[in-house]
């Protein structure tokens, strides 16, 4: 008796052991290891191994076990498929027909179900070589013991497996945003830094981590106050669910980029800050493009009133009841008049051309068009306005075969592009207009001895409203529509723009154009 007791406390102590050896387990590969290893030991069994239920399709596979290698857990996928309850009565066939065919010899079978508040987990089994010596009721309880153990383990560690698999979900989502995303803890420290917050701000993730976001971030407003410092909402409004901030950030490589930064902030129950997420958008261009569409608005206002108040003016006196004119200064005024009008009709046909190349629908009526009699009615005309300041030079030959194109697009074309020459170049000089085939594109350039372009502008200049920033753009008329208007017929024509310059030598503007196929050689 003494001996049965001090058997008894034995075994308890052990599964004392094995329940903190357990608990200390997250890893849920490890967990099953244990359970089986202790399994098996516990109950001085040959071999035994843990199923678990699949958490997709709810099937019960094997997972882990002790003393019987891997190759042999197929032989056994039959007792798997018996439930518990039904093992008494197809048990003992079952495991003679797996012994046969796993070369083992077992002669008795244990199994117990895990199970965590009513949910079951798994099975483990255990099972003997030798008759004499079965399994008692003892060994059942000491074994439904540790299963009770043992199952709480598992459900920690599957649990722990699923967070931890979610986390890496989320750290995947974070670091393949589009967006920058950003965490700060409660003292406004950085704690996560995504790839594009990177690429974003020039910080690597390594120097980020752990700094204030307004050192990194450093967002200013209009008056270059850092926000971040001095406004923060996440201080300043604890009451916003999701602040936004928006403004200028100079990165560590020293692009000036205007961004938004959208919060989500996390609050302990007295309202204080816990953590945040901060998402982070490049919105540089969207400016840009409020920005010309602003001084869009500004200047087209004034282009309009201007000929609009012109008009206007010279109608007035013309009507005046004491007004004493000569038929020439009559004639004066009319031709005022006339050449406003123009003007205005002009500015409202760009407009109207901007709705119908957003609309995608700029038609195109094409015919043979000889490039040497247009560029020359279009130079005629200038000639005419400038003087002697500037010198024209055509050099289209005679014989260059004319081009399948809209005939009053291309005079849209040319007359923008030998605008845009006279307007920037205040001091004069020679406007070349010329004209070649190559293949079977006519490439069609204008240039001038002007200001020239920016490199860095060179690229946004056939950008709807913008205009090229200089002292002359405030003194020059002009809505920023007509190279955008010229890029969209060339390119609606099949042709391409484009345009090589120098700061204070001067711009060439190239295109291209289609020949009439009937003229092309060899057809």
């Amino acid at each position: 008796m003494s001996q049965m007791t001090d058997l008894r406390l034995r075994q308890r102590e052990y599964l004392l052991q094995i329940s903190r050896a357990l608990t200390a387990q997250l890893d849920l590969g490890s967990v099953l290891n244990l359970v089986i290893t202790y399994a098996v030991e516990l109950l001085a069994g040959t071999l035994g191994f843990i199923a678990l239920f699949d958490e997709e399709d709810g099937v019960l596979r094997i997972r882990a076990s002790a003393q019987l290698p891997r190759e042999l857990w197929p032989a056994f996928a039959p007792l798997l498929r018996i439930p518990i309850a039904d093992l008494g009565r197809y048990g003992p066939q079952v495991l003679r027909d797996v012994s046969l065919d796993a070369g083992i010899p077992l002669r008795q079978m244990i199994a117990l179900p895990l199970t965590v508040r009513d949910t079951p987990l798994g099975v483990i089994y255990v099972f003997r070589a030798a008759l004499n010596v079965a399994f008692s009721a003892d060994d059942r309880q000491i074994l439904q013991d540790f299963a009770d153990q043992a199952a709480i383990a598992v459900g920690n560690a599957r649990l722990f497996q699923s967070v931890l698999r979610e986390k890496q979900h989320l750290n995947a989502l974070i670091e393949q945003s589009a967006d920058g995303v950003m965490i700060i803890d409660g003292r406004w420290r950085i704690t996560t830094f995504n790839h594009t917050m990177e690429q974003l701000t020039g910080w690597s993730r390594e120097e980020a981590i752990g700094r204030p976001c307004a050192e990194v971030l450093g967002i200013r407003n209009a008056h270059g106050v850092n926000i971040c410092l001095n406004e923060c909402p996440l201080q300043r409004r604890p009451d916003l669910a999701n602040p936004v901030v928006e403004g200028w950030i100079t990165t560590r490589d020293g692009r000036d980029l205007f961004i938004q930064n959208r919060y989500a902030p996390q609050r302990g129950s007295h309202g204080q800050l816990l953590s945040a997420i901060a998402n982070v958008r490049d919105i540089t261009a969207q400016k840009m493009e409020e920005e010309r569409q602003n001084t869009f608005i500004s200047v087209i206002s004034h282009e309009l009133r201007t000929p609009v108040s012109i008009i206007k003016g010279f109608a007035e006196t013309m009507l005046r009841p004491d007004g004493q004119f000569t038929v020439e200064q009559y004639r004066e005024a009319l031709q005022v008049i006339s050449e406003e009008a123009d003007r205005l009709a002009r500015q409202i046909q760009d407009l109207l051309d901007v709705s119908r190349i957003a609309a995608g629908g700029l038609r195109l009526e094409r015919s043979d068009v000889a490039l040497h009699l247009l560029v020359s009615d279009v130079v005629r005309r200038f000639a005419a306005q400038v003087g002697e300041r500037i010198e024209f030079e055509i050099r289209v030959p005679d014989d260059l075969p004319p081009v399948y194109a809209d005939y009053e697009r291309m005079r849209q074309v040319l007359t923008n592009l030998i605008e845009n020459a006279v307007k920037y170049s205040p001091n004069g000089g020679v406007i070349r207009i010329g004209a070649r085939a190559e293949g079977d594109m006519a490439i069609v350039y204008v240039s001038d001895q002007g200001i020239g372009i920016p490199p860095e502008e060179q690229d946004l200049i056939f950008e709807r409203f913008y205009r090229v920033d200089t002292r002359l753009r405030r003194d020059q008329p002009g809505s920023g529509l007509g190279l955008f208007i010229t890029r969209a017929i060339v390119e609606a024509h099949g042709g391409r723009i484009w345009v090589e310059s120098q700061v204070g030598r001067g711009s060439r503007f190239f295109f291209t154009i289609p020949l009439s196929r009937r003229q092309l050689p060899g057809e």
